[in-house]
């Protein structure tokens, strides 16, 4: 008789939960936030890593290269979530953003049955989008063997992509894909291969880290602001006027003007308020890469 496969460490069956049915409420919810925290502390090992690809990503994105996430079942809508705010949050080119869901945009929301064990289909993801050397391309799978990012991963090195993995079992084929592999071991799961419990919360927090790492060294933070936020609606409209006020000390009108005459951005706003037109307010930041801090030392050092 052949003896079954390993499985992978997401899937083990924990014999400290095998009776967590029978427990009282509360030792249920203990056990649980426990799981949490200990999902927190397993990414602390991989913080290396995690800087490591961040860098990698830096020079392709500065040339105009995309951001891809690539998935199945709970890792794909954790990639999903952590790529849909970087619009919002960073003014991140919708253009430059693909999302690649095992099962396609249906698996949003609902399971696809055999959809993560579609190899093919991951391969005809890459080609569709045309992914070359300029992109960046991120797969999550929390055992680390799902055919369909793995496919993902193999055809995008294969043209010259950035690769980055990440996974919460060491040894699966995902991570050898990958030039970048992030192995963040969450162990068995309290409820046996329920990955959206310790290796989703552990996979979000990765990924937090790791676009806001990007986005930060692209220049799209300053002091701790969101500053290429555009303001689209109302509450957005208040928070740049009080970026404004914390970064030029701008009166409100002051601040509204700025913005009407930047289109609600906020880093060329702090600019026209110190006196530039817009227009040169936006070649000043083009010609430091979009960097505030730097057209601001640029603006400190001229003469008069």
């Amino acid at each position: 008789m052949i003896p079954p496969a390993p499985l992978p460490a997401t899937e083990a069956i924990s014999p400290r939960y095998r009776d967590l049915d029978a427990w009282a409420p509360a030792a249920m919810l203990q056990a649980m936030w426990e799981g949490q925290l200990a999902a927190v502390a397993a990414i602390g090992p991989a913080r290396p890593a995690i800087a490591a690809a961040a860098e990698a990503a830096l020079p392709r994105l500065r040339a105009g290269g995309r951001l891809v996430y690539a998935g199945a079942g709970t890792s794909g809508r954790v990639g999903v979530q952590d790529g849909a705010e970087l619009p919002p949050t960073f003014d991140w080119p919708e253009t430059r953003l693909v999302l690649l869901m095992a099962g396609g945009e249906a698996a949003f929301t609902r399971a696809i049955e055999n959809a993560e064990d579609d190899a093919p289909a991951g391969t005809a993801a890459v080609v569709h989008h045309d992914v070359d050397a300029r992109d960046v391309v991120i797969g999550i799978a929390a055992s680390g063997t799902t055919p369909f990012t793995i496919a993902v991963l193999r055809e995008a090195a294969a043209r010259g992509a950035l690769t980055i993995a990440v996974a919460n079992s060491p040894g699966g084929a995902l991570l050898a894909a990958a030039a970048h592999p992030i192995l963040v071991e969450t162990a068995p799961e309290i409820i046996a291969g329920s990955t959206r419990m310790k290796a989703g919360t552990a996979q979000k927090i990765v990924l937090n880290l790791l676009s806001t790492q990007v986005m930060i060294r692209l220049g799209r933070v300053h002091q701790g602001l969101m500053v290429d936020m555009l303001a689209r609606n109302a509450k957005l409209r208040e928070r740049a006027v009080r970026m404004l006020h914390h970064l030029a000390g701008a009166e409100a009108e002051a601040a509204r003007a700025a913005l009407e005459a930047t289109g609600g951005r906020v880093k060329p706003a702090v600019l026209v308020l110190r006196g530039l037109a817009a227009e040169a307010a936006e070649a000043l930041l083009a010609r430091h890469g979009g960097s505030l801090r730097d057209a601001l030392a640029e603006l400190t050092a001229r003469p008069g």
